[in-house]
C-alpha cells in the first residue's frame, strides 16, 4: 500500500493551496481517508476527514469553513484545498486511510489509521 502526498509549498498568509493523496496497493473505496498535520515541536493531530463515499466530512475547529476535504474513487485520490491560509497552518501535512464500514466518517485518533503517507510541507508566511 502506497499513498503519495503531494502539493505542499511556500505561501503567504491569506493564499490558497491545494494538497493530493494518490492511493495505490489498496481498494481506495473500502477505506475511509484522513488528513493529519505536524508542525515544528507538536504532536500530530487530526486536520479532515472523509468517509468511503465522500457523503460524510469532518474537520477539526480551527479549520472548519476554511479547509475542504474531497475524495475521487475513480482516480483513487483525496484531496485537501486549503483557503485563508495562516502561519498557524505551516506543518507537514499527511494523509491516511482507515479501514472503516460504510458511510462513517473515519475517526480522528491516528492509531485509527492503517495506513500514512510520507507528508507533504506546507509554509504559510507573514
Amino acid at each position: 500500500v502506497q499513498l503519495q502526498a503531494c502539493g505542499g509549498g511556500l505561501v503567504q498568509a491569506g493564499d490558497s493551496l491545494s494538497v493530493s493523496c494518490a492511493a495505490s496497493g489498496l481498494i481506495f473505496s473500502l477505506y475511509g481517508m484522513g488528513w493529519f498535520r505536524r508542525a515544528p515541536g507538536k504532536e500530530r493531530e487530526f486536520v479532515a476527514a472523509i468517509s468511503r463515499n465522500g457523503r460524510s466530512t469532518a474537520y477539526a475547529d480551527s479549520v472548519k469553513g476554511r479547509f475542504t476535504i474531497s475524495r475521487d474513487n475513480a482516480k483513487n485520490t483525496a484531496n485537501l484545498q486549503m483557503n485563508s491560509l495562516k502561519p498557524e497552518d505551516t506543518a507537514v501535512y499527511y494523509c491516511a486511510a482507515a479501514d472503516i464500514p460504510p458511510y462513517k466518517v473515519p475517526p480522528r485518533i491516528v492509531h485509527e489509521y492503517a495506513y500514512w503517507g510520507q507528508g507533504t510541507q506546507v509554509t504559510v508566511s507573514s
